[in-house]
């Protein structure tokens, strides 16, 4: 009477049992504020052509007073007791959560790259709590590409611009269909009957959703971002000085002063370009959303205006 979320991966057919989602989301909710991330050890077993992700546990929290703190002591430590208790314990794969979707990083990549070479079926699950708090679950899985893998192993080639690799063929995403037991769909229709017809009208909000917002701020270019806070303090100082009766501060030259950034490395190239990508992926979901709502909107107001009065 499990509830089951099934996620195919490259070579099998993955189960993630519900406690894992739930755990996941616990883990954020007590210990991730606001851009923090928080990571963990996903756990379970390979049953024929399938892996099931049955359990998992979080990374705890690190401070500098944990200095001598060993992290593959600490796993082998809770994998022991897991197993102590008759739950399944062999490494899978892990988890991490995001903010506003930026997981595409050096790190991931690195640590995916480790996971795939020792175990063969592992995917990251990336765990989204701000999506998820605007009322939908969004909780992705992804696997490197045997492309991605080969070309990190020879990794000389990247930084020479020999390797025909792009961004969109750095990360696979695993499609992941959600299954419930029969009871839990029994319990979830019958909340669906309890709930007030007020709660069924919010697909008609048109108040348009801060990720969006978040999602086009972090598109732009820190330069300018540094640009327009200096050119905002050089006014307010000039204000200042102009009420003092003090003299302007002397013109600058702010292309001199805020010069081009130097190129990145080609693996970061394709790492900045992936994640990108994921803004304008958010910013192309939320915008469609949110103008299908002011066309449905349109369309009504003008029915109504034109009804007898």
């Amino acid at each position: 009477m499990e509830a089951r979320y099934i996620l195919p991966t490259r070579k099998h057919l993955s189960k993630v049992v519900k406690v894992v989602v739930l755990k996941i989301i616990k883990h954020y909710h007590e210990e991730g504020q606001g851009s923090e991330v928080v990571q963990g050890v996903l756990l379970g077993l390979v049953v024929d052509d399938r892996l099931e992700i049955t359990n998992c546990f979080p990374f705890p929290q690190h401070t500098e007073d944990d200095a001598d703190f060993d992290e593959v002591q600490y796993q082998m430590e809770m994998m022991r007791s897991l197993r102590h208790v008759n739950i399944d314990h062999l490494h899978v794969g892990w988890y991490q959560s995001t903010y506003y979707g930026s997981f595409v990083s050096r790190a991931l990549l690195d640590s995916q790259f480790s996971y795939q070479h020792a175990i063969e079926e592992s995917v990251v699950l990336i765990y989204d709590p701000i999506k998820t708090a605007q009322g939908s679950l969004s909780l992705k899985a992804y696997r490197l590409t045997p492309q991605t893998d080969g070309y990190l192993q020879r990794e000389r080639l990247l930084s020479r611009g020999k390797a025909n690799l792009g961004f969109e063929q750095m990360f696979e995403e695993v499609p992941i269909s959600i299954k419930n037991s029969h009871l839990m769909n029994v319990l979830m229709w019958e909340l669906e009957d309890r709930s007030t017809v007020s709660d069924k009208h919010e697909l008609l909000s048109l108040s348009s959703s801060n990720h969006l917002e978040k999602s086009l701020q972090m598109l732009m270019d820190r330069q300018q971002q540094q640009k327009h806070q200096y050119l905002q303090r050089r006014q307010q100082e000039n204000a200042q000085r102009q009420s003092r009766g003090e003299p302007p501060l002397p013109e600058e030259d702010i292309s001199k002063m805020f010069k081009p950034p130097q190129p990145p490395p080609r693996m970061d190239t394709l790492l900045i370009a992936g994640q990108i990508n994921n803004y304008c992926q958010n910013v192309k979901e939320f915008t469609s959303q949110n103008l299908g709502k002011l066309f449905m909107a349109e369309a009504l107001q003008e029915r109504g205006g034109n009804g007898p009065s």
